[in-house]
Protein backbone atom coordinates (compact mmCIF):
# COMPACT_ATOMS: atom_id res chain seq x y z
CA UNK A 1 0.00 0.00 0.00
CA UNK A 2 1.32 3.44 -0.93
CA UNK A 3 1.72 6.10 1.75
CA UNK A 4 0.71 9.66 0.89
CA UNK A 5 2.60 12.52 2.51
CA UNK A 6 0.72 15.57 3.76
CA UNK A 7 0.36 18.29 1.14
CA UNK A 8 2.34 21.53 1.34
CA UNK A 9 5.20 20.35 3.53
CA UNK A 10 7.73 23.18 3.91
CA UNK A 11 10.66 22.72 1.52
CA UNK A 12 14.13 24.25 1.30
CA UNK A 13 14.81 24.40 -2.43
CA UNK A 14 17.57 25.68 -4.70
CA UNK A 15 18.84 25.15 -8.23
CA UNK A 16 17.30 24.88 -11.68
CA UNK A 17 14.06 22.83 -11.62
CA UNK A 18 15.02 21.49 -15.05
CA UNK A 19 18.16 19.88 -13.59
CA UNK A 20 18.46 16.42 -12.07
CA UNK A 21 16.72 16.24 -8.69
CA UNK A 22 18.54 15.74 -5.40
CA UNK A 23 16.22 14.84 -2.53
CA UNK A 24 17.97 15.88 0.69
CA UNK A 25 16.62 14.13 3.79
CA UNK A 26 17.22 15.69 7.20
CA UNK A 27 17.85 14.04 10.54
CA UNK A 28 16.48 14.70 13.99
CA UNK A 29 17.68 18.29 14.03
CA UNK A 30 15.26 19.23 11.27
CA UNK A 31 15.61 20.75 7.81
CA UNK A 32 17.91 23.61 8.84
CA UNK A 33 20.68 21.06 9.45
CA UNK A 34 20.77 20.10 5.77
CA UNK A 35 20.23 23.55 4.26
CA UNK A 36 23.97 23.91 3.45
CA UNK A 37 23.78 20.72 1.38
CA UNK A 38 20.86 22.11 -0.62
CA UNK A 39 22.61 25.37 -1.41
CA UNK A 40 25.91 23.67 -2.23
CA UNK A 41 24.26 21.34 -4.75
CA UNK A 42 22.25 24.11 -6.40
CA UNK A 43 24.93 24.87 -9.02
CA UNK A 44 24.49 21.48 -10.67
CA UNK A 45 21.26 19.94 -9.33
CA UNK A 46 17.73 20.87 -8.36
CA UNK A 47 18.06 20.25 -4.62
CA UNK A 48 15.02 19.98 -2.36
CA UNK A 49 14.87 19.28 1.37
CA UNK A 50 11.30 18.71 2.58
CA UNK A 51 10.41 18.86 6.25
CA UNK A 52 9.47 15.37 7.37
CA UNK A 53 5.87 15.12 8.61
CA UNK A 54 5.78 15.87 12.33
CA UNK A 55 8.89 18.06 12.37
CA UNK A 56 8.79 21.78 13.07
CA UNK A 57 5.08 21.79 13.78
CA UNK A 58 3.96 20.03 10.61
CA UNK A 59 1.21 17.38 10.78
CA UNK A 60 2.07 13.69 10.92
CA UNK A 61 -0.80 11.43 9.88
CA UNK A 62 -1.28 8.15 11.72
CA UNK A 63 -0.34 6.32 8.51
CA UNK A 64 3.28 7.43 8.96
CA UNK A 65 4.40 5.43 11.97
CA UNK A 66 7.83 4.18 10.88
CA UNK A 67 10.85 4.95 8.73
CA UNK A 68 9.51 2.47 6.19
CA UNK A 69 6.24 4.42 6.00
CA UNK A 70 8.11 7.69 5.47
CA UNK A 71 10.30 6.11 2.78
CA UNK A 72 7.19 4.81 1.02
CA UNK A 73 5.65 8.28 1.14
CA UNK A 74 8.68 9.89 -0.47
CA UNK A 75 8.85 7.19 -3.16
CA UNK A 76 5.18 7.68 -3.98
CA UNK A 77 5.74 11.43 -4.23
CA UNK A 78 8.66 10.95 -6.64
CA UNK A 79 6.63 8.49 -8.71
CA UNK A 80 3.65 10.82 -8.89
CA UNK A 81 5.89 13.66 -10.11
CA UNK A 82 7.45 11.47 -12.80
CA UNK A 83 10.95 11.82 -11.33
CA UNK A 84 13.84 9.71 -12.68
CA UNK A 85 17.46 9.16 -11.64
CA UNK A 86 17.05 11.08 -8.37
CA UNK A 87 20.02 11.53 -6.07
CA UNK A 88 19.16 10.77 -2.43
CA UNK A 89 21.28 12.46 0.22
CA UNK A 90 20.41 11.64 3.81
CA UNK A 91 21.86 12.82 7.12
CA UNK A 92 21.45 10.72 10.29
CA UNK A 93 17.92 9.27 10.18
CA UNK A 94 17.73 10.81 6.71
CA UNK A 95 20.40 8.33 5.67
CA UNK A 96 18.24 5.53 7.03
CA UNK A 97 15.24 6.86 5.09
CA UNK A 98 17.33 7.02 1.91
CA UNK A 99 18.54 3.42 2.23
CA UNK A 100 15.00 2.22 2.99
CA UNK A 101 13.79 4.02 -0.14
CA UNK A 102 16.39 2.24 -2.26
CA UNK A 103 15.43 -1.14 -0.81
CA UNK A 104 11.72 -0.55 -1.40
CA UNK A 105 12.42 0.67 -4.94
CA UNK A 106 14.51 -2.45 -5.67
CA UNK A 107 11.60 -4.63 -4.55
CA UNK A 108 8.85 -2.96 -6.62
CA UNK A 109 8.95 -2.70 -10.40
CA UNK A 110 6.90 0.53 -10.48
CA UNK A 111 9.79 2.35 -8.81
CA UNK A 112 12.44 1.17 -11.29
CA UNK A 113 14.71 3.98 -12.43
CA UNK A 114 13.50 6.57 -9.93
CA UNK A 115 16.65 6.51 -7.76
CA UNK A 116 20.05 6.94 -9.40
CA UNK A 117 22.49 7.28 -6.49
CA UNK A 118 22.64 7.56 -2.71
CA UNK A 119 24.83 9.49 -0.27
CA UNK A 120 24.46 8.35 3.34
CA UNK A 121 25.95 10.88 5.79
CA UNK A 122 26.44 9.39 9.27
CA UNK A 123 23.20 7.48 8.92
CA UNK A 124 21.64 5.46 11.73
CA UNK A 125 19.20 2.58 11.23
CA UNK A 126 21.34 -0.56 11.28
CA UNK A 127 22.34 -2.74 14.21
CA UNK A 128 26.10 -3.33 14.09
CA UNK A 129 27.74 -5.76 16.50
CA UNK A 130 29.93 -4.03 19.11
CA UNK A 131 29.07 -0.59 17.67
CA UNK A 132 25.89 0.54 19.45
CA UNK A 133 23.98 3.66 18.51
CA UNK A 134 24.14 6.25 21.29
CA UNK A 135 20.98 6.62 23.36
CA UNK A 136 19.95 9.91 21.81
CA UNK A 137 16.82 10.24 23.94
CA UNK A 138 18.78 10.04 27.20
CA UNK A 139 21.09 12.94 26.29
CA UNK A 140 20.73 16.53 27.37
CA UNK A 141 21.94 19.38 25.15
CA UNK A 142 25.48 19.25 26.53
CA UNK A 143 25.69 15.47 26.23
CA UNK A 144 24.46 15.54 22.65
CA UNK A 145 27.04 18.15 21.69
CA UNK A 146 29.79 16.04 23.25
CA UNK A 147 28.85 12.99 21.19
CA UNK A 148 27.75 14.61 17.94
CA UNK A 149 30.39 17.30 17.36
CA UNK A 150 34.17 17.28 16.94
CA UNK A 151 34.07 20.68 18.63
CA UNK A 152 31.30 20.38 21.25
CA UNK A 153 31.33 24.10 22.04
CA UNK A 154 30.40 24.84 18.46
CA UNK A 155 27.46 22.44 18.56
CA UNK A 156 26.11 23.20 22.02
CA UNK A 157 22.84 25.12 22.09
CA UNK A 158 21.96 26.41 25.55
CA UNK A 159 18.28 25.57 26.18
CA UNK A 160 18.02 28.67 28.36
CA UNK A 161 18.50 30.83 25.29
CA UNK A 162 15.72 29.22 23.27
CA UNK A 163 12.34 30.83 22.68
CA UNK A 164 9.18 29.06 23.79
CA UNK A 165 8.42 28.25 20.16
CA UNK A 166 11.89 26.78 19.57
CA UNK A 167 11.61 24.73 22.74
CA UNK A 168 8.16 23.43 21.76
CA UNK A 169 9.39 22.49 18.28
CA UNK A 170 12.41 20.69 19.70
CA UNK A 171 10.24 18.67 22.07
CA UNK A 172 7.74 17.87 19.31
CA UNK A 173 10.55 16.83 16.96
CA UNK A 174 11.89 14.46 19.60
CA UNK A 175 8.48 12.86 20.07
CA UNK A 176 8.08 12.42 16.32
CA UNK A 177 11.53 10.88 15.96
CA UNK A 178 10.81 8.43 18.78
CA UNK A 179 7.50 7.51 17.13
CA UNK A 180 8.90 6.73 13.69
CA UNK A 181 12.50 5.69 14.42
CA UNK A 182 11.96 3.98 17.77
CA UNK A 183 13.94 4.41 20.96
CA UNK A 184 16.90 2.52 19.52
CA UNK A 185 16.82 4.31 16.14
CA UNK A 186 17.43 1.02 14.33
CA UNK A 187 15.81 -1.76 12.32
CA UNK A 188 17.34 -5.11 13.36
CA UNK A 189 16.88 -6.42 9.82
CA UNK A 190 18.36 -3.45 7.94
CA UNK A 191 22.04 -4.49 7.86
CA UNK A 192 21.16 -7.88 6.39
CA UNK A 193 18.95 -6.28 3.73
CA UNK A 194 21.58 -3.87 2.44
CA UNK A 195 22.92 -6.44 -0.03
CA UNK A 196 19.88 -5.58 -2.18
CA UNK A 197 20.95 -1.94 -2.67
CA UNK A 198 21.37 -1.66 -6.44
CA UNK A 199 22.47 1.94 -7.04
CA UNK A 200 25.87 3.64 -6.57
CA UNK A 201 26.29 4.50 -2.90
CA UNK A 202 28.65 6.78 -1.01
CA UNK A 203 28.87 6.54 2.77
CA UNK A 204 30.34 9.70 4.36
CA UNK A 205 31.32 9.76 8.03
CA UNK A 206 32.74 12.26 10.51
CA UNK A 207 35.80 10.78 12.19
CA UNK A 208 34.74 12.19 15.58
CA UNK A 209 31.14 10.96 15.46
CA UNK A 210 30.26 9.18 18.69
CA UNK A 211 26.52 8.91 18.01
CA UNK A 212 27.42 6.27 15.43
CA UNK A 213 31.15 5.65 15.10
CA UNK A 214 33.20 5.44 11.90
CA UNK A 215 33.51 1.69 12.53
CA UNK A 216 29.70 1.53 12.41
CA UNK A 217 29.77 3.46 9.14
CA UNK A 218 32.34 1.12 7.61
CA UNK A 219 30.16 -1.85 8.53
CA UNK A 220 27.19 -0.25 6.76
CA UNK A 221 29.30 0.50 3.68
CA UNK A 222 30.71 -3.03 3.67
CA UNK A 223 27.16 -4.44 3.59
CA UNK A 224 26.25 -2.43 0.46
CA UNK A 225 27.57 -3.85 -2.84
CA UNK A 226 30.21 -1.55 -4.30
CA UNK A 227 29.69 1.24 -1.76
CA UNK A 228 32.44 3.78 -1.20
CA UNK A 229 33.35 4.98 2.30
CA UNK A 230 34.95 8.35 3.07
CA UNK A 231 35.88 9.58 6.54
CA UNK A 232 35.88 13.34 7.14
CA UNK A 233 38.57 14.63 9.53
CA UNK A 234 37.72 17.00 12.38
CA UNK A 235 33.99 16.44 12.03
CA UNK A 236 31.30 14.64 13.99
CA UNK A 237 27.75 13.52 13.20
CA UNK A 238 27.10 16.46 10.86
CA UNK A 239 30.29 16.77 8.80
CA UNK A 240 28.60 19.07 6.29
CA UNK A 241 28.27 21.62 9.11
CA UNK A 242 31.65 21.17 10.80
CA UNK A 243 33.87 20.46 7.79
CA UNK A 244 31.90 21.49 4.70
CA UNK A 245 34.80 21.79 2.26
CA UNK A 246 36.07 18.30 3.06
CA UNK A 247 32.52 16.97 2.81
CA UNK A 248 31.97 18.57 -0.60
CA UNK A 249 35.34 17.16 -1.72
CA UNK A 250 33.97 13.69 -0.98
CA UNK A 251 30.49 14.15 -2.42
CA UNK A 252 31.11 16.22 -5.56
CA UNK A 253 33.36 13.75 -7.46
CA UNK A 254 31.01 10.89 -6.60
CA UNK A 255 28.03 12.72 -8.05
CA UNK A 256 29.96 14.08 -11.04
CA UNK A 257 30.87 10.55 -12.06
CA UNK A 258 27.20 9.56 -12.01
Amino acid sequence: MSITLPADLPVIEAGDPASRTALVLHGGGGPRTVAPIVFHLASTLHAVAPTHPGWDGTPRPDSIASIADLASGYLTSLLDRGERDVVLIGSSIGGWIALEMVLQAAAEERYAGIIGAVVDIDGVGALVEDEPIADFFALDARGLAELAWHDPERGYIDPAGMTDEQRANQQSNGRTMAAIAGAGMADPALLGRLGAVDVPTLVVWGESDRVVTPAYGRAVAHAIPGAQFVEIPQAGHLPHLEAPEATWAAIDPFLAAR
